[in-house]
Order: structure tokens, then C-alpha cells, then sequence
């Protein structure tokens, strides 16, 4: 595991970000759209390290569905309190709900214990521009995710 990835923790994923100039606006706080940036880069790593601890699922998913994506549907997002320029920040991304051709991930961004911002982010599996059923095998590891995330 790459600890520029963050690691998984009782089904969620856990990554550290810092705050730098160009994240900031004059003020010297985080632009809002930025958050996005960081909350994307926690998606994709998240399912890195799912694929990662289990290569074969992606196999087995490509084989069945050549070409697929994991594409933002919807989300809502609730900004707290503002992250500055130098703070560590950490993303948390959990499921919450996986359905057969989309997932509900939680989102958060916190400083230490500081909940800053929270988001519910849909996110479709597609293939060739059309919503399809995640494949089983990767449907059954996000929903393990999601159990080890209720616990």
C-alpha cells in the first residue's frame, strides 16, 4: 500500500490531505470547490485499494463489463467550517448504501476531530455511456465495505 493512497479502516478509507497556496483563495482559505478535488481523489483511491486487496474482482468486472466507470450522479454537500493553507486535513470515505447500479458514499473532511465538510455522493457504475449492475463480485466487496463501515 502507498501511503500517498491512505488505507482502508474498518470498511472506510482514510486519507490524509495538505492544504497549500494554490488550494486557497485570497484569503487564504480553501476555495469550495476544492473540496471536491479532495473528495475525488478519496473515491478513486478508495476503490484503488479495494482493487489493489482484490485484483481478481476488478478482473472478473472488466471481463464481464469491458470499459466501465464509476461516474458522479448526484451529490450533497454541506460545508462546516474552513480548512486553511498549511492545515492536514482527512478524507473519510464509507459506503452507505449499495444498490445494484450505484453506491451512496459518506464523505468527510475533518481537521484532528473538526468536522468541516460532509457529503453524500451517488455515484453510478456505468458502461459505454449506460448506467449498468456493478458486477457481483465487486457489489459484494463494497457491500462488506459497508458492513465493516456499521459496525
Amino acid at each position: 500500500m502507498n501511503a500517498l493512497d491512505g488505507e482502508l479502516r474498518d470498511g472506510r478509507h482514510v486519507m490524509s490531505v495538505r492544504v497549500y497556496y494554490e488550494d486557497t483563495d485570497f484569503s487564504g482559505i480553501v476555495y469550495h470547490a476544492n473540496y471536491l478535488r479532495f473528495m475525488e481523489r478519496g473515491r478513486t483511491n478508495h476503490l484503488r485499494l479495494l482493487g489493489a486487496q482484490h485484483r481478481a474482482l476488478f478482473e472478473e468486472a472488466s471481463a464481464q463489463t469491458p470499459g466501465f466507470a464509476f461516474v458522479v450522479r448526484s451529490m450533497q454537500i454541506e460545508f462546516l467550517k474552513p480548512a486553511r493553507m498549511d492545515d492536514v486535513l482527512v478524507v473519510v470515505t464509507g459506503p452507505q448504501d449499495v444498490k445494484g447500479a450505484s453506491i451512496v458514499l459518506q464523505q468527510r473532511i475533518l481537521r484532528r476531530d473538526e468536522l468541516l465538510v460532509e457529503a453524500h455522493v451517488r455515484v453510478a457504475f456505468v458502461c459505454n455511456g449506460r448506467a449498468r449492475p456493478i458486477p457481483k463480485p465487486l457489489r459484494t466487496a463494497m457491500r462488506a465495505d459497508q458492513e465493516r463501515a456499521g459496525r
